[in-house]
């Protein structure tokens, strides 16, 4: 990867897109710094004193959120939202151009229908992010953090807060489309990137007070915290070999003859990745799984079955892991089946004159097509759950709930990571092309 980045600061154009990104993700940061008005940044830090002490094993969306964005929510900056907003407007958008036929013909209109879907994807992003700054806000005021607490000063201080924290909102999504048309890499995913590298510096002090703690007497921490750097390696050396695995599928195309030439009659094959969706399967279900801390802001039950609910739903609960599991296998499924069609996989072929061998073109290339996006899904999919699983698992028997989303966030960095690269690679390959006039 380092020698992708050196190879591409050497041309030209991909250094214009490198800085520039490197110029966005600044920007960002120095957002992430930034309070809203009219907070009590004393309280504020007591209040979320829990998020950054290891000895409360805390591990709950409140963390998650917070490892998102950078450390911006726990300081009620500009973008203490991060891009879950946008990631959950994404996910909606998805949704419903399955389920709803207009959205789903504007969807095959081509590029004119993909500009009208992500407009209307921005602007539920903008709604989103008002509900869910307006969440914050009031669960900033039921703990004493807002400065005013009645009448019009409250209100007004109510509307600012919230309003910044939409306005945040939305200037990472325009940040994260610049990204994309400008710079190198998805925009949305860079900006995740950023956050969560952000935090390493909190995950070092973090494994410092575990192993703090292991010589003041507990002393398995000597044990655990070395197993949990191995345990995070071999989540970096599995996520690499699933990107590039893949299943090859062979093609043979038949022989014609065009005027005087005869063209094909040469194998080849069809690649099909074992990670089909990449990273994005356990973004979009973390950011579902987040939604139960959102609600929690406005209600927080004390006894009784809802209590026993968010309960389960904590990173550490049953019911979370559970509903992880699920999520990362059908959405896993659910892009594969939005961006890859058997159907039209299997038309290409015949009006390229390409077969499979021993299956008749057709309705029986469809299926097999069918079956092996089928196999294959489900085997990287199984991989993605286990892997994004087992460190919370681990985290949680071994009492490290500090660590706990430490699992995702690896998967995230190492998954933006090589998706980076390879498209820093394939510009270089367009860039060093040489044609036959060379």
């Amino acid at each position: 990867m380092f020698k992708t980045i050196r190879n591409a600061w050497a041309i030209p154009d991909l250094r214009k897109k490198i800085l520039f990104t490197l110029l966005i993700v600044l920007v960002f940061r120095i957002g992430s710094v930034i309070p809203v008005p009219f907070l009590d940044m004393g309280t504020l830090s007591e209040l979320m004193a829990p998020l950054n002490d290891v000895t409360n094993n805390n591990s709950s969306m409140l963390a998650y959120l917070n490892t998102l964005s950078g450390g911006a929510f726990s300081n009620a900056t500009l973008f203490a939202m991060g891009v879950t907003p946008y990631i959950n407007s994404s996910i909606i958008m998805q949704l419903l151009c399955v389920a709803i036929p207009p959205l789903e013909r504007m969807a095959k209109e081509g590029e004119v229908g993909r500009k009208k879907i992500g407009k209307i994807t921005r602007y539920v992003t903008v709604i989103l992010g008002l509900v869910q700054g307006g969440a914050y806000f009031w669960y900033l005021k039921a703990n004493g953090v807002t400065t005013y607490t009645e009448g019009f000063s409250l209100v007004f201080s109510a509307i600012v807060i919230i309003l910044a924290f939409t306005a945040g909102t939305a200037l990472m999504m325009w940040m994260g489309e610049q990204i994309n048309q400008y710079g190198i890499g998805n925009g949305i995913s860079i900006l995740l990137f950023a956050g969560i590298i952000a935090r390493f510096p909190y995950t070092i002090s973090v494994l410092g007070q575990y192993l703090e703690q292991g010589s003041n007497g507990s002393s398995q921490y000597f044990v655990l915290v070395p197993l949990w750097i191995l345990l995070f390696l071999a989540i970096i050396w599995i996520i690499t070999f699933m990107q590039d695995s893949e299943r090859k599928i062979p093609i043979q195309y038949a022989k014609r003859v065009v005027g005087r030439k005869m063209y094909g009659g040469q194998s080849s094959h069809l690649p099909i990745k074992v990670a089909l969706g990449g990273v994005l399967p356990i973004i979009f279900a973390s950011s579902i799984l987040s939604i139960p801390s959102t609600i929690k802001m406005f209600w927080t039950p004390s006894s009784g079955f809802w209590a026993s609910l968010f309960n389960a739903l904590s990173t550490e609960g049953w019911l979370y892991m559970l509903l992880y599991f699920i999520f990362i296998l059908a959405f896993a499924y659910f892009y594969t089946t939005i961006q890859y069609n058997p159907i039209e996989m299997a038309n290409n072929l015949k009006q390229n004159n390409g077969t499979i061998p021993g299956i008749r073109p057709g309705q029986p290339t469809v299926e097999f097509i069918s079956k092996i996006l089928s196999r294959i899904t489900l085997i990287g999919a199984l991989f993605l759950a286990v892997i994004a699983l087992f460190p919370l698992i681990f985290a949680s028997l071994a009492g490290m709930g500090g660590l706990s989303m430490g699992g995702t966030s690896i998967i995230i960095i190492v998954g933006v990571a090589l998706e980076t690269s390879k498209q820093m690679e394939s510009q270089m390959m367009m860039r060093h092309y040489k044609g036959f006039l060379d």
